[in-house]
């Protein structure tokens, strides 16, 4: 079992895999979807890189059917209900206490910034904001409880959350378990070698987005008040 040695760890998604397996990578999940405290971790690498060891996790926590599909499915579908259950609670944590937030201090684990972004989304993209946010690290966290900050219809947020939820998942891991085998076979690659740079890679593509609009954002902000 992997023991914690320095705060790095918790943002190598490898470290959870090997402490924790099958039960700790849902609970990460969970509390990346549905806890404002969970924005920084992984989400994206942590599902990518599960889904190159999905056989050895599901193998570990229930016993593998024996088929490699069938595995990274279960694994993929439970990761998938873990991020239902926590946008709901993060939904039912902003039509409960959001409001509050918006008055609440920054603290080391929250930052009313974070906030503010995912408002900003979510009133750009409306209801397919609960979709796309899905692959926007931080965003995800916080556009759950704007939702329920601004009382989006339970229905519409239950439908579009688990569309959301399995898109993300499954492209994911699917991605993750495939490649490998492809790299594997084709090119006599492990990609379990390789993850720091794939991590790196993974960051890269999900915060870009995220970076672009604040640049932007923050450029047609400064041209406003000129004007």
């Amino acid at each position: 079992m992997e023991h914690f040695e320095s705060w790095k760890d918790l943002l190598n998604p490898e470290f959870y895999i090997k402490m924790g397996g099958f039960w700790l990578i849902l609970f990460i999940i969970f509390a990346e979807t549905g806890l404002f405290v969970g924005f920084f971790l992984p989400g994206d690498s942590l599902l990518f890189v599960s889904g190159i060891y999905a056989v050895e996790i599901v193998d570990q926590a229930i016993g593998s059917t024996g088929s490699d599909f069938l595995d990274t499915t279960i694994l993929a579908t439970a990761i998938a209900i873990a991020a239902v259950i926590g946008n709901e609670v993060g939904y039912w944590f902003g039509r409960k206490a959001g409001p509050a937030l918006y008055k609440k201090e920054d603290t080391f684990l929250f930052k009313k910034k974070y906030l503010f972004q995912a408002h900003d989304f979510f009133e750009e993209h409306g209801a397919l904001a609960v979709i796309m946010a899905r692959f926007l690290p931080v965003v995800r966290t916080f556009t759950p409880i704007v939702a329920g900050i601004v009382k989006m219809d339970k229905t519409r947020f239950l439908i579009d959350n688990v569309i959301g939820a399995f898109l993300w998942s499954f492209s994911l891991i699917f991605a993750g378990h495939y490649l490998d085998r492809l790299f594997m076979d084709q090119f006599g690659i492990d990609l379990k070698s390789h993850l720091e740079m794939i991590i790196i890679i993974i960051v890269l593509i999900t915060t870009v987005p995220i970076i672009v609009k604040f640049f932007f954002g923050k450029k047609k902000e400064e041209k406003h008040i000129e004007k």
